[in-house]
């Protein structure tokens, strides 16, 4: 993503949240209105969060993303606790944070697994690329051997041959 992109992306991700914000808050009063608020703000974390993701494109930069939706999310569902009282309020923190730290451990888990999958990935690459360049100067030592039954000019066109063939 070019600079100009990213950033009229992030401008336009910010001028979306104000609005959201101004036109579905302004009515609301209360625990309700901080419920909102919490929500636009939500969205607007995580819009900015998987703008960056996208933007990087590392494994890093997803988990970072997951783990800004989660805490998001868990900002919400606090708020949301705020309109109960006693165990029931208890309880419903202790979801939230529940959910919270699942999401967060498979955030952590996919990263790891990305990793481990593009590093092995890069091994598997190596080890075709030693192999064919095996391959081809098994292929090279072949060509050249059979060149020895010529002899002369023809000797040399066939190893000339063999060489541009073989890339030596």
């Amino acid at each position: 993503m070019s600079k100009d992109a990213y950033k009229a992306e992030k401008e336009r991700i910010n001028a979306a949240y104000k609005a959201d914000d101004a036109q579905r808050c302004k009515s609301l009063s209360g625990n309700a209105k901080d419920i909102c608020h919490a929500e636009t703000s939500a969205r607007l974390k995580i819009s900015l969060a998987e703008l960056d993701a996208r933007n990087e494109g590392t494994p890093k930069a997803r988990e970072h993303a997951m783990n800004v939706r989660a805490d998001a999310i868990y900002a919400v569902d606090l708020e949301k606790c705020d309109d109960l009282a006693g165990q029931k309020k208890d309880v419903c923190r202790q979801e939230a944070k529940s959910m919270r730290d699942k999401v967060k451990a498979d955030a952590k888990a996919d990263q790891k697994s990305t990793s481990a999958q593009m590093a092995a990935n890069e091994k598997i690459a190596d080890a075709r690329k030693d192999a064919g360049e095996a391959k081809r100067d098994a292929d090279y030592r072949l060509a050249a051997e059979r060149c020895d039954t010529f002899s002369g000019e023809r000797k040399d066109q066939c190893v000339k041959d063999a060489k541009a063939r073989f890339g030596k």
